[in-house]
């Protein structure tokens, strides 16, 4: 069965830098767009970034010009570099992707189960 798997997140000073990585495993045939969403204590979940299948990229207004997502297509592999934290990025963060697990049919949403970051002096 597909899964995603998150990896990156720890804990970090302010200012500092986090680089976040989601792959999947299982098998599947394509992927579409990729995402990453937060959720920080007792805040709902917010998209924070997402790229689709030919490069193009949207940001949170609070994070723009300080995170960049990219995507690696031979590795199945999307990125999230994160420069010049500040304690309210503190979250879970999430990946998501738009993945078909057959030859034909529609892509559908899987999740990853998310990576803690935790940006405190």
């Amino acid at each position: 069965q597909v899964q995603l798997v998150e990896s990156g997140g720890g804990l970090v000073q302010p200012g500092g830098s986090l680089r976040l990585s989601c792959a999947p495993t299982g098998r599947f045939f394509s992927i579409g767009a990729m995402r990453w969403y937060r959720q920080g204590p007792g805040k709902q979940r917010e998209l924070v970034a997402d790229i689709t299948s030919g490069g193009s990229t949207n940001y949170a207004d609070s994070v723009k010009g300080r995170f960049t997502i990219s995507r690696d297509n031979a590795k199945n592999t999307v990125y999230l570099q994160m420069n010049s934290l500040k304690p309210e990025d503190t979250a879970v963060y999430y990946c998501n992707a738009e993945m078909r697990t057959t030859v034909v049919g529609l892509h559908h949403d899987y999740w990853g189960q998310g990576t803690q970051v935790t940006v405190s002096s």
